[in-house]
Parts: C-alpha cells; sequence; structure tokens
C-alpha cells in the first residue's frame, strides 16, 4: 500500500511546484490518536509520534529514540530512519521546495525544521487524502459530563479562564486544541479511537463570552441540555466572517496546537499572543471529585490487571501469543461495566519485541511468548470516569543475574520517582536524574521520559507536566503523572515498570501516592540489590494492592497475591 501511495504522491508534485511533501502523524486537531493516520498510509509506521519527507527520489522518515527500531522495522526498506535532531533545518537537502497542508503545522514546526535551507509552499488541499480516498466517518453527537461528575462546571472554568486573560491583558482566547475544549465545557466525544474526544474548538472573550467552532448536527445533544445556544456555535466553513465581524484586540494563541492555517486567519484582524493554552496548566490540576473517581478507575484497572497477571503466570499453560496475551488482558477488563475501551494501543511483547518501547502486536505477526523469555505489557484502560496506563515485566522461567539485576536497578529508579522529596525535587527534569541514578551509575539508561501526564477521562498523554530531562514545569497538588523507567536491550529484551501517581498535599507537604494497584513479578527482583528502605516500600506497597483488591480475587488469585507480602 505505501508504496503506491508514495508513487501517486510524487506524481503530484510537477502540478504544485514542488520538490518534496511533508507528512506528519498528528491531524488537524494535533490528536496523538488521529482517525486519519496519514503517516502510517505513507510509511506503515504505526508510531504515535514522527514525520515522513518524501522527495522525488529518497524518502525520510525522523523519530524520536521511542520509535528508532519499531520505525526501521516497520519503514526501513523504504525509508531512511533518522532522529528527531536531523531534521532541524533539513540540513540533509538543501534550496528545494517542500509543499506541506497548513491545517497540520504551526508556524513554529515550519520554522523550526524547514525555513533555514529550504522554502516552502503552502497546499491547502492535503495530498495524502487526494490519494487515499478513505469513506468519511460517521459523525457522532458530543456528550455532556454532569458537574457532580468533574467537580466544577463549566461556567466557574470560563471565570478562571476569562481572570487569567485581563491578567496578561488579552482579549481573546483561541483554543485549538480539543482536549481543552473538552475540559473548559465538560464535554466529551468519539473523534479518537483511544480517548473521549469531541473535535472541535473554542473561542473565549474576556466578556466571558464563548463561541464553539464546530459542525452543528455533533452539538445537537449539548443545545437541548441547554449547555450551548445555537448563537455560540461557528460552522467552521463561516469561521472566517465570524473574525470579521469581531473587535480588534490581542488574541492567544497556542504555540504548539494552532496550525498555521488559522494563525493567517486570526493574524489579519488581532495582535497574537503566542504562549502555551493557560488550560493545558488548568486542566493538569485535578480536583477532589476528579481525584476520588481516577483512583476508582484504577481500583477497577488493578482487578483486571492482576487477573491476567495471575492466569499468564500461573494458570495459562498452553502457547500463547502476544496478541492472545493483550485479548486476555482486553477480556479481564471487559468484565466491568464501567469499561469503555483502551486507553492506547497495548504493547505486549516478548523476548526481542519487548525492546521495541512502542511494539504492537498483530494477530498474522505476533510472536510465541517463550518460557525462557521475559514479557513486557503496557496497556491502559479509558472508564467512566478515569483513564489508566500500566505496565509489567514478567518472566516464566528462573531468570539469569544479568536480567534480575537491570531489572532490580530499574525497580530502584522507580521506588526513588515514588518517593522523591517534592520540595527539594520540585520539577520533572529534577526527578527523571532521580529515576536513572542508579542504572547510570551501572552503565545503563533508556531512551525515553520517565515520566508523561495522564488527563481525567481523557488523553493518556497530557502535559504541561511530565517527568524527564527537559521538564522545568512545577510539580503541583492534583497533577497526575506516569512513573515508568525501565531498559532495552535491541534484539533481547526490553523491561519497564510503569504505575500512574498523583500529587497529594498533607501537613502543607507534597508527596507521590501510587494509584495503579498490580504486583511487581518477584521473580524478577535480586533482593540483594535493594536497601532496607526500598524494601519496606515494597512491601508496603504489595500490602496496599493486597487489601485493597483481594475481595475482589478468587481463592486461588488471592492466594498468589498474599505471596508477595
Amino acid at each position: 500500500m505505501s508504496k503506491s501511495v508514495i508513487k501517486q504522491l510524487r506524481k503530484k508534485f510537477d502540478r504544485y511546484s514542488i520538490d518534496g511533501y511533508v507528512v506528519p502523524k498528528n491531524d488537524e486537531f494535533f490528536s496523538e490518536f488521529p482517525n486519519k493516520d496519514r503517516l502510517e498510509a505513507c510509511s506503515k509506521f504505526s508510531g504515535s509520534a514522527g514525520y515522513a519527507i518524501i522527495l522525488k527520489k529518497k524518502n525520510f522518515l525522523f523519530v524520536d529514540g521511542r520509535y528508532t527500531i519499531q520505525a526501521q522495522k516497520e519503514s526501513g526498506s523504504q525509508f531512511k530512519i533518522l532522529g528527531y535532531e536531523k531534521i532541524l533545518n533539513c540540513k540533509i537537502f538543501k534550496n528545494l521546495t517542500i509543499g506541506l497542508d497548513p491545517k497540520i503545522f504551526t508556524s513554529n514546526q515550519i520554522k523550526k525544521f524547514f525555513l533555514k535551507n529550504n522554502k516552502i509552499k503552502k497546499i491547502n488541499q492535503n495530498l495524502v487524502d487526494l490519494v487515499i480516498k478513505k469513506n468519511q466517518l460517521k459523525s457522532k453527537r458530543f456528550f455532556s459530563l454532569k458537574t457532580k461528575e468533574v467537580g466544577q462546571s463549566h461556567s466557574v472554568k470560563i471565570k478562571k479562564i476569562t481572570k487569567f486573560l485581563k491578567k496578561i491583558k488579552s482579549n481573546y482566547l483561541f483554543v485549538s486544541a480539543p482536549e481543552n475544549v473538552a475540559w473548559t465545557l465538560n464535554i466529551r466525544g468519539y473523534d479518537s479511537p483511544n480517548s473521549p474526544i469531541p473535535n472541535c474548538r473554542l473561542f473565549i472573550t474576556d466578556k466571558n463570552k464563548i463561541y464553539i467552532i464546530c459542525e452543528k448536527k455533533k452539538l445537537l445533544g449539548l443545545i437541548k441540555e441547554k449547555k450551548i445556544q445555537n448563537h455560540n456555535i461557528i460552522e467552521p466553513k463561516l469561521f472566517n466572517r465570524f473574525i470579521e465581524n469581531l473587535k480588534k484586540g490581542k488574541i492567544i494563541i497556542d504555540n504548539k496546537t494552532c496550525s498555521l492555517y488559522f494563525e493567517i486567519i486570526l493574524k489579519k484582524k488581532f495582535e497574537i499572543i503566542k504562549i502555551q493554552d493557560p488550560i493545558y496548566l488548568f486542566k493538569s490540576i485535578k480536583n477532589k471529585k476528579e481525584i476520588q473517581n481516577i483512583i476508582n478507575s484504577h481500583l477497577l484497572d488493578g482487578i483486571a490487571l492482576t487477573k491476567f497477571l495471575y492466569w499468564i503466570k500461573e494458570v495459562n499453560k498452553k502457547k500463547i501469543t502476544e496478541f492472545d496475551a493483550q485479548k486476555k488482558l482486553e477480556f479481564f477488563r471487559k468484565k466491568n461495566k464501567k469499561y469503555l475501551y483502551p486507553s492506547f494501543n497495548t504493547i505486549a511483547g516478548t523476548g526481542s519485541n519487548g525492546a521495541i518501547v512502542h511494539y504492537r502486536a498483530k494477530k498474522e505477526s505476533a510472536k510465541i511468548i517463550k518460557k525462557q523469555d521475559i514479557f513486557l505489557c503496557d496497556s491502559g484502560g479509558q472508564y467512566k470516569y478515569g483513564t489508566t496506563d500500566v505496565t509489567r515485566t514478567v518472566c516464566f522461567s528462573r531468570p539469569n543475574y544479568k536480567i534480575k539485576n537491570i531489572f532490580t536497578r530499574v525497580l530502584k529508579g522507580h521506588i526513588a520517582v515514588s518517593t522523591a522529596d517534592l520540595k527539594k525535587n520540585f520539577n520533572g527534569k529534577l526527578i527523571d536524574k532521580l529515576a536513572r541514578k542508579d542504572l547510570k551509575k551501572n552503565g545503563l539508561d533508556y531512551a525515553h521520559g520517565t515520566g508523561h501526564g495522564v488527563g481525567f477521562f481523557l488523553n493518556v498523554h497530557e502535559g504541561p507536566q511530565s517527568i524527564s530531562k527537559f521538564n522545568n514545569v512545577r510539580l503541583q497538588e492534583g497533577m497526575v503523572l506516569s512513573n515508568e523507567p525501565g531498559f532495552y536491550k535491541k534484539g533481547q529484551f526490553g523491561i519497564r515498570i510503569e504505575n500512574l501517581i498523583y500529587i497529594k498535599k498533607l501537613n502543607k507537604k507534597l508527596y507521590f501516592k501510587n494509584l495503579t494497584l498490580a504486583p511487581i513479578d518477584k521473580d524478577l527482583i535480586n533482593q540483594s540489590l535493594l536497601n532496607k528502605e526500598e524494601q519496606n516500600y515494597l512491601f508496603r506497597y504489595h500490602l496496599d494492592v493486597y487489601s485493597k483488591l483481594s475481595n475482589f480475587l478468587n481463592k486461588n488469585e488471592k492466594k498468589w497475591l498474599s505471596s508477595f507480602i
């Protein structure tokens, strides 16, 4: 499929007077999980981030450290695979005219990647869409969440936003990220395969007025509930006219999700303030009701995951594939009525596939899980109301000392994050160092961040908070993050231990509290490498898991789980 797509794309180069065309992973809404995966259609690359540049005779695929192995495996026959850093100013090729769709790129991206050594040509019609004529997806109505489910009304949130606008002397905010619209209006939708995202945009004035930019047919339910009124709805095709009728002033646009297309329209009328959308930070700080719902969701998820771990380690005696394993986990999750669907594509990799950080098992090519291999499973669910994400690495026979030692050092990093002093380590950058400390001391490391923010019944990956080498955002009460150090030996195995954690305040002190409830494989731990504090932490964690889950397990599952304490 990808060969024919590339061939047809190249046929259009002369018509548009271009030497190449850029295809990013994201769609018009900059979604992590777009319904239209143009990048995979061109390159067969299924990862969550990347850029393809198709020239007249060469193809390049740019990915970050998470995906280098995966990209080589999926796309290496047709594309030269390079790291993100190589796309900066596109030094690999020069003096070319590169075509792109301005609806799926920000001006910052274009400036950063292309403008120094090449020219850019904006083509309002997406060329991949011209080549791949897919049936239009059925438009589904958005739905609303009640205040008692989310803890704060949409009117309170809008007042908070307008207060911010007045503080920095801006007249308007253009909300280009659908997840931020979802949070502001307490609405959700069906426009993403893994998140309850409502694809729409929002316009907010400093007078507490809002206008939702969306097809009216998707809003009929909200109109009926009187959540939104007809005069507050702007059909996308009428956006230009809507802008023309507004008073001049200053407007905030997000520097990562406002496309060049919209920036050009807004620039004609307003003075642009290009900063991060303030809703990202507001959204990241969960209120008490959201936290309680998230805790409840993790209890349900913990039951399913623990049943699965017991099954795959102790009960299953048949030869099963990675695909069989992920289907079995989905079976356990589906037993709960509040479970909706996975929060991302499950990563179930055995042996060498475990080293592919974002591996995806397919039925036709999935490996059989062998007794001597270690198995990595990274999965999550969307529940009413909460989003989960957890990774466990398990073995099925006695592992060698090398693997046990590496697993234990990953575990030490995991514990270091969980027990971090948040007064001293007040941002993700400082905590990331703690996670890698013991690994680096022994010449080991991993190419991804230690943790990402997680949404409330929204995206499994959210910012601005994260635990990574470059994140300076101050950690605050109510933030939810993942804690997932790892290690990957190409062609051999992968190790990752991931819990979700949230920041709680007690006696004016901030600390991390675990959300994830699932045992950590004791057969992979070299106890002699753990100090007394680490051993005590592990005991307390498993005691907590047992006390909260045991009543929901059968006799054999319960007995097995008790062996961890």
